[in-house]
């Protein structure tokens, strides 16, 4: 039996709908996670303001900037839910505590000329993810992810005896974005409405620390020029416009996908580390990194065939 023309015509819309949302989902997808890397050289402008500085007009803004687009599409019932449901509220206030310590470490990592120090938190990150899915939720471990994990556990051991101590500051980096994202998952909110949530809890210590650095005369905001007063309060919307396309690009195409695009950013962080900024890469330390994107490759090769299967 023939397919008229009409259903024919339909079916052609729809799969050429279907491919417009893809491709919109990869450049969106693309461009938060290009944006993302390429924070080092929006910090490192930020100079000679200290890190907790910088978190503290993050945080500020960037809850000031979430509120007003909120109030702008008049969406507020996610309050009411977090308010009923006091085990979700604690997880997406513990969720900012976590992305405010992630901010700090890469913010201070970033000015203190070690973005490769930065870059391999994120490129770590994805295993401390497989992890927590295992120790914390159960999961089954897969041979493709108990391998990646091994390869992880020696890249450390290999970094810790290069750098002649823990690499700490990707550690740190990776279990602070690891259990955010955890608990981002389980509270599954709204990307404007959950970082507006996960501020709430630090804003009002920011704000309280900003002032009283302004008032006294520490801060640098208002003592080193229009420029650079201006780049601080960029930051609500420099943290925003990432996270935007990020939440356009997962609503678009499949997290297999997502989880591929991720390893953008920490990628233009190693180069702009190694290239731009000039940061050592001994031996040691390229063992190390091979060893971890060896690991990502063999993840990303089981993510793939078990979406396919």
């Amino acid at each position: 039996m023939s397919i008229s023309a009409p259903e024919n015509a339909a079916d052609v819309a729809v799969a050429a709908a279907a491919e417009r949302q893809r491709r919109t989902g990869v450049l969106t997808g693309m461009a938060s996670y290009a944006l993302w890397g390429l924070f080092p050289l929006y910090f490192h402008a930020l100079s000679p303001t200290t890190p907790v500085e910088i978190l503290a007009h993050r945080v500020v803004w960037s809850f000031l900037g979430m509120m007003g687009l909120l109030t702008l599409r008049r969406e507020w019932g996610w309050i009411a839910e977090l308010r009923r449901d006091r085990a979700r509220l604690g997880r997406i206030w513990l969720a900012g505590v976590l992305l405010a310590i992630n901010w700090l470490v890469y913010v201070w990592a970033v000015t203190a000329d070690r973005v490769i120090d930065a870059s391999l938190g994120y490129f770590v990150n994805p295993l401390v993810t497989v992890a927590m899915g295992v120790v914390l939720l159960g999961e089954h471990i897969r041979r493709g992810q108990a391998i990646a994990l091994g390869l992880g556990g020696v890249a450390v051991v290999v970094l810790a005896v290069g750098y002649g101590e823990v690499p700490w500051v990707a550690l740190v980096l990776a279990l602070s974005f690891g259990g955010y994202g955890f608990l981002k998952k389980q509270v599954a909110l709204e990307p404007v409405a959950s970082l507006a949530a996960e501020t709430t809890i630090v804003f009002p210590a920011a704000l309280v620390w900003l002032g009283w650095q302004i008032g006294s005369g520490h801060a640098t905001f208002g003592h080193h020029g229009t420029l650079l007063d201006a780049k601080l309060l960029a930051l609500g919307i420099v943290t925003a416009v990432p996270l935007l396309l990020f939440g356009a690009a997962t609503r678009r195409i499949p997290l297999v996908l997502i989880g591929l695009l991720q390893y953008i950013t920490p990628w233009e962080q190693f180069l702009l580390g190694w290239l731009h900024f000039g940061e050592k890469m001994p031996p040691e330390r390229f063992v190390g990194f091979v060893l971890i994107w060896a690991a990502l490759v063999v993840l990303a090769i089981d993510a793939w065939r078990t979406a396919r299967a």
